[in-house]
């Protein structure tokens, strides 16, 4: 069980860090989502994709996050293709955890144990370790941010993160319950930056997901009752009473990231957590691009949250910023 944070954790940045957007790449092997994991069944040829990717997020001044698993982190095309860009300071690396195709290997591949935090202690912080080596050794820097793979996190997820040097987690999906498929329930938890523990050395980076609608201060209570009829939910998005709008172009137009944006800033969140996976960079790895005219939509999605973005003079931020910025 995940707790919330206590009261008097939310985490305060400096006065002209203002409200920024920090955009994260989940960077994973592609595999076929509707089948059993497994620990080879997957592959790796979206990765040459990420240069393209890099070169459009350098076109409109954005410096992504690329949050990388072992088949990545292994991967020499990856290193080719990543590696200029963090030496120039225009991307960063981060630690992404899929249990399933990350050593040692002694658990039962199952959907269970897919979120990491239901590992045995031991073997999650053995995986853990091991991934952060292999980034070190590969890519040359330490990753100090860390998204659990299906955003599985433990109950001591936060004391091996500390352990491994990394100061900041970005797993929790607030607004969503994992619950049912054997993951941790996110419903509860805030969506502004907290403290994870009362030393103030774990940074939680919550995913931005908002609701919009006449009924969206009702939302975390009303939306779990509608997920379970899934019509009455398409009904109270259709008629503007309710719809939930996670800040990825992956399920969402980017009229509907519009508004979520313009329901984030008006809460005053501090920073707004963008996302996608990588393998959406070649059509037919995930069910959101099936088609190069899908892929056109998914950059062009981009361009137009960071145009507007930058109208509303949310400027993109960085890991380094952000350690910076905030105040201990």
């Amino acid at each position: 069980m995940i707790e919330p944070p206590v009261k008097g954790s939310e985490a305060q940045f400096a006065p002209d860090f203002g409200q920024r957007s920090l955009l994260t790449v989940d960077t994973e092997e592609e595999f076929d989502w509707d089948k059993p994991f497994s620990v080879s069944e997957h592959g790796l040829d979206h990765v040459s994709r990420l240069a393209k990717f890099q070169q459009f997020c350098e076109g409109i001044g954005v410096s992504p996050v690329y949050l990388i698993d072992w088949p990545v982190a292994t991967s020499k095309v990856a290193r080719e293709v990543l590696t200029p860009a963090l030496k120039a300071g225009k991307a960063e690396i981060g630690v992404q955890l899929h249990p399933w195709v990350n050593p040692p290997f002694e658990e039962e591949i199952n959907a269970h144990n897919s979120y990491a935090g239901n590992l045995p202690a031991e073997l999650e912080q053995a995986k853990l370790r091991n991934l952060r080596d292999k980034i070190e050794q590969n890519f040359g820097v330490s990753p100090l941010i860390y998204r659990a793979g299906r955003y599985g996190l433990g109950p001591s997820t936060a004391n091996f993160l500390k352990d491994a040097g990394i100061a900041i987690d970005s797993s929790v999906r607030a607004n969503f319950d994992y619950g049912p498929g054997g993951g941790p329930n996110y419903r509860n938890h805030p969506l502004k930056p907290y403290w994870v523990d009362q030393e103030r050395q774990l940074l939680e980076l919550p995913l931005t997901t908002v609701f919009w609608g006449m009924l969206r201060k009702q939302g975390p209570m009303l939306f779990p009752r509608l997920a379970k009829i899934p019509h009455l939910q398409g009904l109270a998005a259709k008629t503007a009473m309710l719809e939930r709008i996670p800040l990825t172009p992956e399920g969402v137009t980017a009229d509907e990231a519009l508004r979520g944006i313009d329901i984030a800033l008006d809460d005053q969140l501090p920073l707004l957590i963008l996302s996608f996976h990588s393998p959406s960079l070649v059509p037919g790895n995930t069910p959101y691009v099936r088609s190069e005219e899908d892929l056109d939509r998914l950059y062009e999605w981009w361009r137009r949250i960071f145009d507007y973005l930058a109208i509303r003079e949310v400027r993109p931020t960085s890991v380094g910023e952000i350690i910076a910025a905030v105040q201990r």
